[in-house]
């Protein structure tokens, strides 16, 4: 399994992003110590916006006997038919869809369902985890704890390179 940290988002913009190389970094040290769990550097080495089709299609290009099986959560699965080309993703990859509390699975497969391929989607349950990306990043820039919220070693990279803080006047 791979972390893939997209190399520019082309829906959202990150407050104090400290680049994609640094990100990666961050993946990497997130998945150290776990044999099945590496960080993938596809999306940042490519310049532009990262599109999950343009990353499915170079991927398939590279591993064209894999299978490919692509983890969103149930609430970026209720947006799945607005993401760029979705039935294309759907041709290239399985998707696997992690249950979140309060969506329910019928929502999940009526957003789908419209699309070519769509009721092959895997509904799957994994630990709930009750932590954004977002949330940690400003609990960093306000001076906040956040050790506990990233693994160790992530937390320790934050804080060597000033990762996320405010800027000060």
């Amino acid at each position: 399994m791979w972390l893939m940290p997209a190399g520019e988002a082309p829906h959202k913009q990150i407050e104090q992003d400290p680049g994609r190389r640094e990100r990666y970094l961050m993946c990497d040290l997130a998945a150290w110590g776990a044999e099945w769990l590496d960080a993938s550097h596809l999306e940042i080495d490519r310049p532009g916006p990262s599109y999950t089709v343009d990353t499915l299609r170079q991927l398939r290009r590279e591993r064209p006997d894999d299978e490919i099986v692509w983890m969103i959560g149930a609430d970026q699965a209720l947006s799945f038919p607005k993401w760029r080309e979705p039935e294309e993703i759907l041709r290239l990859a399985r998707i696997a869809v992690a249950r979140r509390d309060g969506i329910a699975e019928e929502d999940v497969h009526a957003a789908l369902s419209g699309l070519d391929g769509g009721g092959q989607v895997t509904l799957f349950e994994m630990p709930t985890i009750d932590v954004s990306s977002t949330d940690v990043r400003a609990r960093i820039a306000a001076g906040r704890p956040f050790r506990f919220l990233v693994p160790e070693r992530v937390a320790d990279r934050i804080d060597e390179q000033h990762l996320y803080r405010a800027a000060r006047a």
